[in-house]
């Protein structure tokens, strides 16, 4: 049985993947086991410490604004919490506008250069906070997204079982960022000046050094497996090891076709609103942990320093839930363990007595858990997305859904509410159940639409390269998505 999708794009030169286009004028060698595992080694090493530096910047100084609140914002800039709170909405509100435009630009230009030229402007833009109010920075930097680039890039050069560890080790900057956010809040402190606040110069630094990042990503960073300085062999390995994805490396013709495919697949606005619900709790924490362990009766020094272990947990969940999925290939079911503890978390600081600070602090610290499912969900999407527009499109819907979700948190936090902020912690725990279920009813469609497929696959007939004909994981036959609780069957429960 033919498939009419695969005979049309192998007719039309334009369609078909990058990859292909190289495969089809070189050769080389028969790769060995040992040597796949050098590539893979040499491939970590080539990029994973600039992504995982780009990632831990962003994170860093987008909550930057977190650290100063304790530091002496409010007063320097006469605001109060309901302000405070719009200029995380200014952030995102802008980030939202943004994500599609820069999801197209994305595929029009070399990846690698296009991200490093970003990560240069919101240096910039960090840096200048000396110059400018906080709402004009915020809504410059906001506009500059680093994570549908880097969910992009890891697809290009991994498999995906490998795919979750490597997501996950660039994902940990949301951990090493509050940890190195909390230590130069807390560094900063002790700095006094008539000329500049403390929290000034900390912007200063932070911009500074995110410049420099951005200059050594344009520099360093690879655009594809093709353009790299691998060697001519490991070129043709890293691009022939990826077969088995579906998924291709890379198109930069933009097709209408695929992208409103993206918006009809039923899999975008679960994973979309899974998303949303699990990001309602980040927002709020990642804008307001200062604020909510200072309202625990802590002074401004001892909150900074009570936020490292927030990253410690944070980095502890991404690294072993991302360890176990790539372990097991397996993603939705880590994603329920790692928000059960935020709904614990939740309920600890919602219900808990006021004299029970050593027990809401511990809930505040387990819902920091909640964020290390958004590494799982990225790398379900760069498994289950086939067609190179339809996964620009959909990383871009993702990142969306991840700023409406961010938008919603710090507005739960309101002044009438302060300092115990009931009804925001309430929301946390209700958000986090909703995604919970939701994840539940995703994998439960995984498991339909692959009996589906396998239905309908019977007798479809192979064709060479298909793989690289840049098609979606509609018009491939043979894709299959990826939900297994392939883990069970290893720990033979």
């Amino acid at each position: 049985m033919d498939n009419p999708a695969v005979e049309e794009k192998m007719e039309n030169a334009v369609q078909v993947d990058a990859a292909l286009e190289y495969l089809n004028h070189e050769d080389a060698t028969l790769m060995t086991t040992i040597d796949e595992r050098k590539l893979v080694r040499k491939i970590d090493w080539m990029i994973v410490p600039l992504m995982w530096c780009c990632y831990n910047l962003q994170y860093l100084d987008k909550t930057l604004i977190n650290y100063a609140a304790v530091m002496g914002l409010y007063e320097d800039a006469h605001i109060n919490t309901n302000q405070f709170s719009f200029l995380a909405l200014v952030f995102y509100i802008t980030y939202l506008a943004f994500e599609m435009p820069t999801g197209y630009l994305m595929q029009r230009f070399p990846t690698a250069k296009y991200l490093g030229l970003n990560v240069i402007c919101w240096g910039i833009c960090v840096a200048m906070w000396l110059q400018r109010t906080p709402s004009h920075v915020h809504a410059n930097l906001s506009s500059i997204d680093t994570s549908s680039r880097l969910i992009l890039i890891t697809s290009m050069w991994y498999k995906k079982n490998e795919q979750p560890p490597r997501i996950g080790f660039w994902y940990i900057g949301t951990g090493t960022g509050t940890i190195i956010g909390s230590l130069a809040s807390f560094g900063f402190q002790h700095y006094k000046s008539k000329t500049f606040a403390s929290w000034q110069i900390m912007f200063l630094l932070m911009g500074l050094i995110t410049i420099v990042i951005g200059i050594c990503v344009v520099i360093f960073l690879p655009d594809n497996p093709m353009s790299s300085r691998l060697t001519h062999n490991e070129k043709i390995w890293a691009i022939e090891r990826l077969r088995e994805n579906q998924t291709g490396i890379e198109n930069k013709h933009f097709k209408p076709s695929q992208a409103l495919e993206c918006f009809k697949d039923p899999q975008t606005w679960l994973l979309s609103l899974i998303t949303i619900s699990s990001n309602v709790p980040n927002g709020a924490v990642s804008s307001y942990q200062a604020t909510i362990i200072k309202g625990f009766g802590y002074n401004s020094e001892q909150t900074a320093l009570l936020q490292i272990p927030s990253g410690a947990v944070s980095i502890v969940s991404i690294v072993s839930a991302t360890y176990f999925a790539g372990r097991y290939n397996q993603r939705g079911i880590f994603i329920i363990l790692l928000l059960i503890p935020g709904v614990i978390g939740g309920s600890l600081m919602a219900f808990l007595p006021g004299s029970s600070k050593t027990g809401k602090l511990i809930g505040n610290y387990l819902t920091n858990c909640i964020g290390a499912s958004l590494p799982l969900l990225y790398s379900w999407v760069a498994a289950n997305y086939a067609g190179h527009t339809k996964k620009v499109t959909m990383n871009a819907v993702l990142l969306m859904s991840f700023c409406l979700g961010n938008i919603i948190g710090p507005e739960t936090f309101r002044s009438g509410d302060a300092p115990n902020y009931i009804q925001a912690k309430i929301t946390i725990v209700v958000t986090t159940v909703v995604a919970i279920c939701l994840t539940v009813v995703l994998r439960g469609i995984y498991v339909l639409e692959n009996r589906r497929r396998d239905v309908q696959g019977v007798g479809v007939e192979h064709k060479v390269n298909q793989e690289f004909l840049d098609m979606t994981d509609q018009e491939n036959r043979e894709f299959r998505v990826r939900y297994h609780f392939e883990f069970l069957r290893g720990l033979k429960l």
